[in-house]
């Protein structure tokens, strides 16, 4: 396969803005143990628009000018670098690029299956050349193998979100059967959750979102919801946790899964989980506030945990991928490159169901 000596991408041109622009970048040649991919397809995250918007305050540095965005990218491999003859790869394979780009496969969180908090990772879009462009490097070890008869489009945001909220559901210590509250059911990640965690592990699904997402999540396999809109943001009289008291007939939740960046949400968590309840956290909020309400004498009491859950590791988001061949039905909206402005704007402004694809055939 011809591979041009230019190629297109999107980067971030004013961090702490929404904005974006096409350039033109030189093709560059796979180095020993990386191969070439052709991007076709790549998802569009809440993660890059924090990104590109200096939203998390927490990390170590903003993200720089010029940096070519996106983390959840599908293509085909085109080319093989040195080293890479016993890869199990080959031109023409399709294959994910993740958030995590690299993992070293040697620091203490790799040998412990947790390379998605690998100490010397690669992250795609913020720390390395992310994947909203035609062509891109990649580790030929650490790229994940796209099942036959899944969609390409439907795989790349199951390469962050869909792996992201797997691993949280698996950390949870919910059974077949119990209740799981998702917060922010109708985002990127918790409409994913609601398939994967109702659809295929069998739990019963409360998703807690804003009314107008209310129809997207009962389609995504929900057995309940909650429009937070109905509730005063500082509790008042009313507040979710009653309603998910009277869902389960007062038991409460097994485990609550927060996809939302809302300390309010983590709050209410802790006093509607069952006893042995897991709080998982995923969604990140900008400023890096306590969680309220998180006093030792109720978490003894119940016997609550509170558990941080990363990206996925390898085999996670293989099993991500399989499983969701076989229970993820919502469909993915495709929008062209140059639309890619105004869907962060959308996101931005929350108006967003599900996930966005943006198809890399498009830029011109």
């Amino acid at each position: 396969m011809d591979i041009p000596k230019t190629h297109k991408a999107v980067v971030y041109d004013k961090p702490g803005e929404v904005s974006t622009r096409m350039v033109e970048l030189e093709t560059p040649a796979p180095g020993p143990g990386q191969i070439m991919v052709k991007i076709t397809h790549s998802g569009i995250c809440h993660s890059d628009l924090s990104l590109m918007t200096n939203t998390w305050s927490w990390l170590p540095e903003p993200v720089k000018s010029g940096q070519v965005g996106g983390h959840e990218g599908v293509g085909v491999v085109v080319q093989l670098g040195p080293s890479c003859e016993n890869s199990g790869l080959k031109p023409g394979d399709r294959v994910g690029i993740k958030w995590i780009a690299s993992a070293c496969g040697n620091c203490m969180p790799c040998l412990a299956g947790a390379d998605g908090i690998c100490s010397n990772a690669q992250v795609s879009g913020y720390t390395c050349p992310g994947t909203f462009q035609q062509y891109a490097l990649a580790p030929a070890h650490y790229v994940t193998p796209i099942p036959d008869g899944l969609p390409s489009e439907v795989a790349a945001p199951l390469l962050c979100g869909g792996v992201t909220v797997y691993s949280a559901l698996k950390k949870s210590r919910a059974k077949a059967g119990d209740w799981v509250v998702i917060a922010g059911a109708g985002g990127g990640l918790g409409h994913l959750g609601v398939q994967l965690g109702g659809r295929g592990m069998g739990f019963r699904i409360i998703g807690l979102d804003l009314g107008t997402k209310e129809s997207f999540v009962w389609e995504c396999g929900a057995e309940a919801f909650i429009d937070i809109t109905k509730y005063p943001a500082d509790g008042g009289s009313k507040d979710p946790v009653d309603e998910v008291l009277r869902i389960t007939g007062g038991a409460g939740a097994a485990a609550a899964i927060i996809c939302s960046a809302s300390n309010a949400a983590y709050a209410q968590a802790l006093s509607y989980l069952s006893f042995n309840g897991t709080l998982v956290c995923v969604g990140v909020p900008g400023e890096a506030n306590p969680i309220a309400n998180a006093y030792p004498h109720l978490i003894v009491g119940k016997q609550l945990a509170i558990v941080g859950s990363n990206v996925g590791n390898r085999r996670e988001a293989m099993e991500t991928l399989a499983m969701a061949k076989r229970v993820v039905k919502t469909p993915v909206q495709i929008e062209n490159v140059q639309n890619i402005a105004r869907v962060f704007d959308e996101m931005k402004n929350c108006k967003l169901q599900g996930r966005v694809v943006l198809d890399l055939g498009s830029c011109t």
